[in-house]
């Protein structure tokens, strides 16, 4: 398996990464502009959110990857290449950061309805991350520990787990989350148009959030976090408040729908 469809030259390639990462981006604008009279949003307005949000999505994945790896992959020793996607790789949870800073600045200026806006987006989100950690998988990034399964994969020399682990079979975790998130996608799709304000982006946090942290338990590509003394990994240590986080929207946002409920009811009187 070899992470590049066709090189050119030593200075350009094309990558299976950054093919399943277009078509995510595809999948993702296409459930987008299926759902998006929910947040009464029109094509144009579409187009520039995706586009906005996936620049954001990228930049701020980059920013985290580098800050969590810095010593790593000797970034301070060659400042160049914290710019080179292609040394190293994204960190989702950075780039899912910055994308919901950039969807509310955008909703807030576009004078929409903020919570319906991620709403929309959350089935799109999870389409797309499900094909992006394909490319993940063929890539060789953001590999698995060792297992003795049947599923297990092992990688070629040439890749990164390959040089690292030789001849050893790891899960498939990218795998793991792509199958995780094809699922939420088809839940969240279902749910979507008979969920009240905000509760499908809470089940989207819900959802991710426990699919996630259960993942990282079979991720071999980085250590503990320190700041649960080597309990859990840094993308674990989000979670324990990106759930939290998902529930208590989702709780708020039952509350508002049932009390707009009883004002109406109250005004028909």
């Amino acid at each position: 398996m070899d992470p590049v469809i066709y090189k050119l030259s030593d200075s350009f390639e094309i990558r299976w990464y950054g093919v399943m990462a277009a078509l995510g981006f595809i999948a993702a604008v296409f459930v987008a502009l299926k759902n998006r009279k929910i947040a009464e949003m029109s094509k144009d307005q579409v187009y520039n959110l995706l586009l906005l949000t996936m620049l954001s999505g990228v930049i701020g994945a980059r920013i985290f990857y580098v800050i969590s790896f810095w010593e790593r992959d000797g970034f301070g020793r060659n400042p160049l290449t914290v710019f080179l996607i292609n040394k190293g790789g994204l960190v989702y949870y950075g780039g899912f950061i910055l994308a919901f800073i950039t969807i509310f600045v955008y909703s807030r200026r576009s004078k929409l309805n903020f919570m319906r806006v991620i709403d929309m987006m959350a089935p799109s989100l999870a389409l797309g991350h499900a094909i992006s950690r394909v490319g993940c998988f063929l890539n060789g990034c953001c590999y698995g520990k060792a297992t003795c399964m049947v599923w297990g994969h092992i990688y070629p020399a040439s890749a990164v787990p390959g040089k690292l682990h030789p001849g050893v079979s790891l899960h498939p975790v990218q795998l793991y989350e792509t199958f995780g998130n094809l699922i939420i996608f088809v839940i969240l799709q279902k749910f979507l148009h008979k969920s009240k304000c905000g509760q499908t982006a809470a089940l989207y946090l819900m959802l991710y959030g426990v699919l996630r942290f259960l993942d990282e338990f079979f991720r071999g590509d980085h250590a503990r976090s320190e700041f649960t003394f080597g309990l859990f990994s840094p993308a674990q240590t989000i979670c324990l408040f990106i759930i939290p986080a998902g529930i208590a929207l989702y709780i708020y946002s039952t509350r508002k729908a049932q009390n707009a409920g009883t004002n109406t009811k109250v005004q028909d009187r």
